[in-house]
């Protein structure tokens, strides 16, 4: 593998979501992520499709390496500690506990490899009242905040699908603080635990509605009444003629005036672009204007100009738009589609991903070596 990671060497304790989107980034540039998967699941990730698919009907476990152990068996909790011998970094994504239940807890291991950073994603984090309750994706970001400002005045929040918790605010968050840690522990000699919670990273994602609410922009908690929550008639998603959607984005005055042009809107009531008593009466001109053309032609009039315009495309017709095809954004491997790895980097680029590997694929490779008992 090459990439910006290349020589980075990471175990990756199984588990679902957050975690292997973790591991997925840090492979993707190149670093050697070792999974360790249930000896108890090997065999079973060969069938149909589904949450134990592996090989290529896997994409959050694309790119790593995989051996199948029993963290239980004294045998393998040995090999384990072979393998983490040179590894900068551990990460799990289990309930606060069970690692140290386990014997692999921090303490422990921080002690066995004193520069190793030690990465633990959850949904609650590690301390607070909600510690040990269990919760999804949906959960994490209604607590947060987040999922308050997303969805429509009458019909509610709106749950994305789990990617601004599971995706955003946990696995991305966890890979950045993964590679703090081992930033930091290269010029310190010493390692540390990483607590990454979905809540707090979700949290950290509103940090642009923080920033219009700190400066007047963002002026009610309803949804759809702000700037760039769909309040806007410039800044929403609108239906065509033929039932499909596209999105219009005009916030800066320049390209508001081509947003006027281009759509022939021509109420004088349209230059008092930001004065949201107006949105409403506004907006419903704009749905009549969108609503009497195909999506079809909004593209021909709009894709490409400043008036900030892109259809809504499906993940399928989005891997096959022109611009994406040009920079190679989706590839599909077996016939299964995902994104290719970002972001771009010059000198040290990212290879296309190895498919995942099925449960214990690669024993023989890193478990040949016998622990001596």
């Amino acid at each position: 593998m090459s990439g910006p990671l290349h020589g980075l060497k990471v175990i990756e304790f199984g588990g679902i979501g957050p975690s292997p989107f973790c591991a997925m980034l840090l492979s993707d540039m190149g670093a050697d992520v070792i999974r360790l998967d249930r000896k108890s699941d090997k065999g079973r990730d060969r069938g149909e499709r589904g949450v134990l698919a592996r090989g290529s009907g896997s994409v959050l476990h694309r790119g790593r390496r995989s051996v199948a152990v029993d963290l239980k068996d004294p045998d393998d909790k040995a090999q384990v500690l072979a393998l983490l011998e040179g590894a900068d970094a551990l990460i799990e994504g289990f309930r606060p506990g069970v690692m140290e239940r386990l014997g692999f807890g921090p303490d422990e291991m921080l002690q066995k490899f004193p520069r190793l950073v030690y990465g633990r994603m959850t949904g609650w984090g590690q301390e607070g009242p909600l510690a040990q309750a269990a919760g999804h994706d949906i959960n994490y970001i209604a607590l947060s905040g987040a999922l308050h400002t997303i969805g429509r005045a009458k019909g509610g929040p709106v749950a994305p699908p789990a990617m601004i918790g599971d995706l955003g605010g946990g696995g991305m968050m966890f890979a950045f603080g993964i590679l703090c840690g081992v930033l930091e522990a290269r010029s310190s000699g010493r390692g540390q635990v990483v607590d990454a919670a979905i809540t707090d990273g979700s949290a950290l994602l509103t940090s642009i509605v923080c920033e219009l609410r700190a400066n007047g922009v963002w002026h009610s908690e309803d949804r759809q009444a702000n700037l760039i929550d769909g309040g806007a008639h410039f800044y929403d998603t609108y239906e065509c003629a033929d039932g499909r959607w596209i999105t219009l984005g005009a916030i800066e005055p320049q390209f508001y005036a081509i947003f006027l042009d281009k759509l022939g809107l021509d109420d004088p009531r349209f230059k008092q672009q930001l004065d949201a008593a107006l949105w409403p009466v506004l907006k419903e001109q704009v749905v009549q204007k969108i609503l009497s053309q195909t999506s079809a032609h909004w593209c021909r009039l709009l894709e490409g100009t400043d008036v900030c315009f892109a259809p809504v495309l499906t993940l399928d017709e989005a891997a096959v738009h022109p611009h994406n095809a040009a920079r190679g954004t989706w590839f599909r491997h077996e016939g299964v589609l995902q994104p290719s790895p970002a972001p771009r980097f010059s000198r040290t680029p990212a290879d296309k991903p190895r498919p995942a590997p099925f449960i214990g694929e690669h024993d023989d490779e890193l478990l040949r070596a016998r622990v001596e008992q």
